[in-house]
């Protein structure tokens, strides 16, 4: 398994567990601070909502941080000599052109 494809997995990973976060929250006060209770909680509503918060922005920093070295870490299977669109494109400009006959 290429350090690429580890990448992929960890990227889709911290993108599933951004999504579930993110739908956890409610922007108008509710989400999983309503539904857990009120203060008889240890943390209690101000603590979730908190947590709720640095894990968002932890996990979009790390997926960032996972974007970037992926992209360092890549290494394209076709370089620019390689590409089937520059040799397309050369072949005809290669060809000498012949006259037309009527």
């Amino acid at each position: 398994m290429s350090t690429f494809s580890i990448f992929l997995v960890l990227i889709t990973i911290v993108c599933f567990l951004l999504v579930v976060v993110i739908m956890v929250q409610n922007p108008k006060g509710g989400g999983l601070s309503s539904t857990i209770g009120g203060s008889q909680m240890l943390g209690g509503v101000q603590k979730t909502t908190d947590f709720l918060d640095k894990s968002t922005w932890t996990l979009a920093t790390i997926l960032i941080v996972l974007i970037l070295l992926s992209s360092l870490s890549f290494t394209g299977t076709l370089s620019d000599t390689d590409s089937k669109i520059i040799e397309k494109s050369e072949a005809p400009a290669a060809m000498p052109a012949t006259p037309a006959t009527k």
